[in-house]
């Protein structure tokens, strides 16, 4: 083996001891507890390898056979080869595959098709929606006359809303799409209202891409104009984001794909993370591969089957369940603002969630009454139908543990000090830590990484 083998293949505790100890620590956390954020999931050795690779070293400002540095043959060879994947999977003829991550995509979408104060309508974020979909603290509600639509107080998109609303306002552009909504999105309604306003359409399908690549969830591509989404949840890649353009898309307007690569790149990036690229182009060879839409589907059936579970031990849904791979619960019945006790205290059962606002949020969004959940991770573990009734038993004695327990106090003044004896009297519940050692031990059934060396 040569040196410069030896060198790429040196694990990190021979180099950087404290470096590696972190690592352990994290494989560690991930291998003993049950990863439920819908975000999240678990990449395949082969994306890891990817994102670790020699491509970290270059520099490619640019596009495929169009950069500004030499030497970039082989990330123009990889950079195509994502593109057309992405083309394949979605069935779509325009990909970019350059954007950082989520919110960059989401903004190029607004630099190519809007002018600062143009109207736009994106899904309320307290109801569920994107902080990029126009809320007040974000750049698309700064730089965007943003008019926001709900949801119904079952929970359901508010499609008679979205046409008032529209009708009345003319935007620019519409949004659909969210970060905690777990009912099928109605793509070709809400296009249909862009239609008729002359908006252009855009679905961000980032939690739900590897959904409609595996055939679980409906495709918006008939009728969207643009789709953007992340690499990173359901589509089990690295964290990163493509922008795709419709036939669609191209046919209402013939420049909007070069809109779109020129919003990416010169107008909102520099050089593209090749290394990124590389991790996205075997994600995206993995999900062109037949047992991709067995995971995709199993996605949706262990979060149904973790959806009747939680029900089943009395926990209190939106929606009363689930079309995707994503959960949302309402823990109002305890009372208002427990999410931040249901959260801090499955972290400590090694079961990780986060807590959120749930539609007409009696709490602060710092405090929010619920928690979201979704299966993508335990899926890629392994876990089907049958473990779901473990995963939501466990939840639920928590859940009941702490939120008959506790209550953040009216007066703001005192939530810190509440929180701090919240802290250190959980550290010692034998419920939370009875959890705690059950899900390890459920969890050695379910063996993560075993082969990696740090």
């Amino acid at each position: 083996m040569s040196n410069l083998e030896t060198f790429f293949r040196e694990p990190i505790k021979k180099t950087d001891p404290e470096v590696s100890a972190i690592v352990k620590n994290e494989i560690k956390r991930m291998s003993e507890g049950l990863e439920l954020i819908p975000s999240e999931n678990v990449v395949s050795l082969a994306v890891l390898n990817a994102l670790g690779s020699v491509f970290t070293n270059k520099y490619s400002e640019g596009y495929p056979k169009k950069r500004y540095y030499g030497g970039n043959e082989n990330a123009d060879a990889v950079e195509l080869l994502a593109i057309e994947r992405a083309k394949k999977l979605f069935g779509v003829p325009h990909a970019n595959v350059q954007p950082y991550s989520g919110s960059p995509a989401n903004q190029a979408v607004y630099f190519a098709t809007c002018k600062p104060g143009d109207v736009i309508m994106g899904h309320n974020l307290p109801d569920g929606g994107h902080l990029t979909h126009g809320w007040k603290v974000n750049f698309s509600g700064s730089y965007y006359h943003s008019v926001p639509y709900h949801v119904k107080a079952d929970g359901y998109i508010d499609l008679e809303e979205i046409k008032k609303l529209a009708m009345e306002n003319k935007p620019k552009l519409v949004w659909c799409g969210a970060t905690a909504y777990t009912r099928e999105f109605p793509f070709e309604e809400i296009g249909k209202i862009a239609d008729e306003v002359g908006a252009y359409f855009a679905t961000d399908i980032a939690h739900i891409s590897g959904l409609v690549a595996g055939g679980a969830h409906k495709s918006p591509v008939p009728y969207a104009d643009i789709i953007t989404t992340t690499t990173h949840k359901t589509l089990r890649g690295p964290r990163g984001a493509m922008i795709m353009v419709t036939e669609k898309g191209l046919k209402k307007d013939p420049e909007l794909a070069d809109k779109i690569d020129k919003a990416v790149f010169p107008g909102l990036q520099g050089g593209p993370h090749d290394h990124q690229t590389a991790a996205i182009a075997v994600t995206l060879g993995e999900a062109l591969k037949p047992e991709f839409k067995e995971y995709a589907h199993q996605i949706v059936k262990n979060s149904r089957a973790l959806a009747a579970a939680l029900m089943k031990n009395g926990i209190k849904l939106v929606t009363n369940g689930t079309d995707n791979h994503m959960i949302l619960i309402d823990l109002t019945p305890y009372g208002k603002g427990k999410g931040i006790f249901v959260q801090e205290a499955l972290d400590l059962a090694n079961i990780t969630l986060n807590k959120n606002t749930i539609p007409a949020d009696p709490a602060s969004p710092f405090y929010p009454s619920g928690v979201r959940l979704g299966t993508p991770a335990i899926t890629t573990r392994g876990l089907k139908e049958a473990e779901m009734d473990f995963v939501g038993g466990c939840i639920a004695r928590v859940i009941k543990e702490v939120c008959t327990k506790y209550q953040l106090p009216e007066d703001k003044t005192q939530i810190k000090d509440y929180l701090k004896k919240f802290r250190s009297e959980i550290k010692n519940n034998s419920v939370i830590a009875q959890v705690k050692q059950e899900v390890i031990e459920f969890t050695k059934k379910f063996p993560l990484y075993t082969t990696l060396d740090y």
